[in-house]
């Protein structure tokens, strides 16, 4: 019997899913009070919640994000089912093509009707392939359109000058989770199943089981090349060496084979004075893989690069096939999130402006942000102040680095004037050309403003979107719409809870700019050492610690966190959490009536606490393994201690014998 699953075996009903979500706001529900919370802090915080908050069926992990991922899809979902219904609202406006899209995503029937159909002129396209030229031209043509295969290309800010947009050409082309996937006995199970994957997906596709079985076994291989000459993620974490300007004359007389200065003008970036390389190593063995490898083994690696893409937008048989691997067995999902959700996060991909602007319309009021900005300017005072003291840092460099904080920018909830996205055709009936033309849109978006000044006021993350990030080459930080809720975000608690959510949150962001990558930045937002040797080698000596302190972590046997790949959040965390306690305990001197016990617990344990409970998270075992080799975070439950059990204020807080304690920070940066 086949292990793959059909959409009634995996899922209900879309129109008849759960239609109530969980209320993720912090709670003493959660907490386990038999618990010393100085010998196990995360279970003493969360671990009411751990043991009666399983992995559901259609996740990989399951807390505080999930939930309030989960509120947010049910706030998107009602928007979704209002503008497919609404078809008097005519036109390219928001409303329509987010109902319209939202349409063609429901459609199953159609998707049925249509089959492989929507692949057959770019399947045609890759049979047409005669020389390593053409080849070249048809990954062109993929990247313009938003397709993967052999190497990535993108547009961003210049990360030496960061006043101008310029391209990027880095490592890519696999379709496993990273490198290691190929490379370690570890995963050796994974491959196997992956080539049976490739070669059912080729099967489906109308090939013979001969051939599909040819061609998984010349995908995996390919593949496994270009995982060989794949930086590690670790390595890839380092801005400097992952930056070299190479001139087009250079490009050309040095990876000949890969005729880059075609493919700069199949991607509309023929004009371009010279490109960013981001790993040269890889890109030599790209070349030397075209020169040696038949041709006839690119054109099934770029089929089934297409297959791959497509596979979610497809019928039935393919689109569960995909599941089965790429959820299923390789991340330890059991069942597939309902079909309106997984159209919620295809809209949101492809015209996420459109779908925010109505999401802010309805569920972001102006009251929100100012409340955030009030947060943010508190949280700034005390991180200025930080730099002005900081002990283990020379004159000159604190002046650069409070010269950087001075120019730092936050922004709240969403863009000020939303993407306009009317020259793209949504059709109701049409998901896949829906898709690519979106795609297609935001690829020329980007390419088209090489070489042009960059936009500041350009948001990475959609409104709805569960998370926040700081933009080094901007100094800017960021906060959607959708991370402004509890548990991170709640005006109906006390600052404390506040303190600990969001206000850690906001500190760990603007601690990014100070961390052991975005130090490298300077006021300007460009890659540039302005730090004496002697304030570098100490940050040095003070980040090595905590590496060592995370890598003592083992979250499944044998496995421990990987200290240099999550370096620089595990600084953002120490930082998060020291600020907003520091902001905190100013507040509550400018507010002693907050002064009070809630709950039975004072305002710096309910600030403890709050951090916690926002990274209270379970996991399926194949989902943290795979977190543990490609994810610069560390598990929750390291992200949950070990920057408060660091904190000097930590045991005076909780010790419940006071006699003998001292506090004490275990690592101290900013």
């Amino acid at each position: 019997m086949s292990d793959t699953l059909t959409r009634s075996d995996r899922s209900p009903d879309p129109e008849r899913a759960v239609t109530t979500a969980p209320n993720p706001a912090f709670s003493v529900a959660f907490m386990d009070t038999s618990i010393d919370p100085t010998q196990d802090f995360y279970a003493y915080a969360a671990g009411g919640w751990l043991r009666s908050n399983p992995v559901p069926a259609d996740k990989t992990s399951w807390g505080a994000f999930g939930e309030l991922r989960e509120r947010t899809f049910h706030q998107l979902r009602e928007m979704l089912e209002r503008a497919r219904e609404d078809t008097a609202n005519d036109g390219a406006g928001p409303h329509r093509q987010v109902g319209d899209f939202f349409a063609s995503a429901m459609d199953t029937t159609r998707r049925e009707a249509v089959g492989f159909g929507p692949l057959t002129d770019r399947a045609q396209s890759i049979d047409r392939i005669a020389s390593s030229r053409d080849l070249v031209r048809t990954i062109a043509s993929f990247h313009a359109t938003g397709l993967p295969g052999m190497f990535h290309a993108f547009s961003d800010a210049d990360l030496k000058e960061s006043t101008r947009y310029v391209l990027y050409l880095y490592q890519g082309g696999l379709s496993l989770p990273n490198r290691e996937y190929y490379l370690t006995d570890e995963f050796a199970a994974i491959r196997d199943a992956y080539r049976t994957h490739v070669a059912r997906m080729f099967a489906l596709w109308g090939s013979s089981s001969a051939q599909a079985e040819s061609s998984a076994r010349t995908v995996l291989a390919l593949e496994t090349d270009l995982a060989k000459a794949s930086r590690t993620p670790t390595e890839l974490r380092d801005r400097e060496k992952n930056y070299a300007r190479w001139e087009i004359e250079k490009l050309e007389t040095s990876w000949a084979e890969l005729h880059l200065r075609e493919y700069l003008a199949g991607i509309g970036a023929g004009d371009v004075p010279f490109v960013v390389v981001g790993q040269d190593g890889f890109f030599s063995a790209l070349a030397e893989m075209v020169a040696r490898r038949p041709l006839e083994e690119w054109k099934t690696y770029l089929r089934w690069q297409l297959l791959h893409a497509a596979a979610p937008y497809l019928h039935d048989r393919v689109e569960s096939e995909d599941f089965a691997f790429f959820h299923q067995r390789l991340l330890g999902q059991a069942a597939p999130e309902p079909l309106w959700k997984r159209a919620a996060v295809m809209i949101d991909g492809h015209i996420g402006e459109a779908l925010g602007q109505l999401y802010v319309e309805r569920h972001f009021p102006p009251s929100a942000r100012a409340r955030m900005l009030e947060l943010v300017e508190n949280l700034r005072a005390v991180f200025r102040d930080r730099l002005t003291k900081l002990d283990w840092m020379t004159d000159a460099t604190r002046r650069e680095a409070i010269l950087k904080f001075d120019r730092f920018v936050a922004h709240i909830g969403h863009p000020e004037k939303f993407r306009d996205y009317s020259s793209v055709r949504i059709a109701p009936d049409d998901l896949w050309g829906n898709v690519r033309r979106a795609a297609e849109f935001e690829v020329h978006r980007r390419f088209s403003r090489l070489g042009g000044p960059v936009d500041r006021s350009e948001w990475l993350m959609t409104p709805p979107t569960v998370n926040a990030y700081f933009e080094p080459t901007q100094n800017q930080i960021f906060f959607p719409a959708g991370i402004l809720q509890p548990p991170f975000f709640d005006p109906r608690l006390d600052d404390a809870v506040n303190y600990g959510g969001i206000g850690a949150v906001i500190g760990h962001e603007i601690t990014h700019g100070y961390d052991d990558q975005g130090r490298k930045s300077d006021a300007e937002g460009n890659l540039r050492d302005w730090w004496s040797p002697e304030d570098a080698k100490e940050f040095a000596a003070r980040a090595e610690e905590v590496v060592r302190l995370y890598e003592v972590g083992e979250p499944l046997p044998g496995l421990h966190v990987n200290g240099q790949l999550t370096l620089g959040e595990n600084i953002a965390d120490f930082g998060g959490v020291s600020i907003a306690f520091e902001a905190l305990e100013r507040q509550l001197a400018r507010h002693p009536e907050g002064r009070r016990p809630i709950d039975g617990l004072t305002p710096e344990q309910r600030f403890f606490i709050s951090w916690a409970q926002v990274w209270r998270t379970n996991y399926t075992e194949a989902e943290l393994r795979r977190r543990l080799v490609i994810d610069p975070h560390a598990p929750g439950r390291y992200r949950a201690v070990l920057p408060v059990q660091n904190h000097p204020a930590f045991r005076s807080t909780f010790v419940r014998d006071p006699k003998g304690s001292s506090d004490r920070a275990l690592v101290r940066i900013w």
